[in-house]
């Protein structure tokens, strides 16, 4: 399994708002793609902005290119996102999921 993480951060205000964005946006996006084994939110206030950490475990690296296209380190943006974020990163990364019994 691989895990993908994507971080971003938009100002305290709009942190709501973002996050049901996310959800209406990238998260639904990411439940529809065959090969998503699931979509963690991780989001915390820091001073004036909102961080959000969006971690999506996925079968293979043919699952995310689905999702993400050929190159599947360019993270994915939406119309609204220009509106909401103060930082982006172009790319993600990507991790092979260990689990230890």
């Amino acid at each position: 399994m691989i895990a993908r993480v994507w971080r971003g951060a938009v100002a305290a205000a709009d942190g709501d708002a973002y996050a049901g964005y996310l959800e209406e946006t990238g998260v639904a996006d990411y439940r529809a793609t065959p090969g998503n084994r699931g979509v963690h939110v991780l989001r915390r206030e820091v001073d004036d902005r909102t961080e959000f950490v969006l971690v999506t475990f996925w079968d293979s690296t043919e699952a995310i290119a689905a999702f993400a296209g050929d190159d599947i380190d360019a993270a994915v943006y939406y119309e609204e996102d220009d509106r909401y974020l103060l930082d982006r990163d172009p790319h993600v990364a990507h991790y092979t999921v260990t689990t230890f019994d």
